[in-house]
């Protein structure tokens, strides 16, 4: 079963400039992490944005909307920035036959102390045992893209309920 990787950027993919002092979405990191978990999944990657979530805009959600569409793929992972994850999972629930599962990090994958190596794996195991259907996997946890919610506070995702 092969599985599409779509990268975004966001937290995950964040490059901390020290001369400068600020972060840049650099490139994805997925592949790294994947080869030295050595995974032997079926799966490619394909990097469709650069971009910190907060900065996605309308016109580039219909891109990554496009692209899952375009995939021969029937299991797809997205990694996004958590900022507005929600927000582009909602755009994707009319999406039929495809099961889709977006995670990102609250910590740049390139970090010591990060949060982006266990989503990655948690997010492969789930795309292929979840049915067809929208979801966001973060720090051992799934949700359904219609019942979950960041909360900004706790720096976590929890259901609405």
């Amino acid at each position: 079963m092969k599985v599409a990787i779509l990268t975004t950027g966001g937290t995950f993919d964040k490059v901390y400039f020290d001369a400068n002092s600020e972060y840049s979405i650099g490139d994805p990191c997925i592949t790294a992490i994947l080869d030295e978990g050595n995974v032997n999944s079926d799966y490619r990657i394909q990097s469709i944005l650069k971009k910190d979530s907060l900065d996605i805009t309308s016109k580039e959600r219909q891109i990554i909307k496009n692209s899952v569409q375009e995939c021969g793929e029937e299991r797809i992972i997205i990694i996004h920035g958590t900022d507005t994850m929600v927000e582009t999972a909602k755009s994707l629930e009319d999406i039929k036959d495809k099961t889709i599962v977006l995670t990102g990090a609250m910590q740049p994958a390139r970090f010591k102390k990060t949060d982006a190596i266990f989503n990655s794996g948690f997010a492969l195991a789930a795309v292929q045992i979840l049915e067809n259907g929208v979801y966001i996997t973060m720090n051992g946890m799934v949700f359904r893209s219609d019942n979950v919610k960041k909360n900004i506070d706790l720096g976590k995702f929890e259901t609405k309920d």
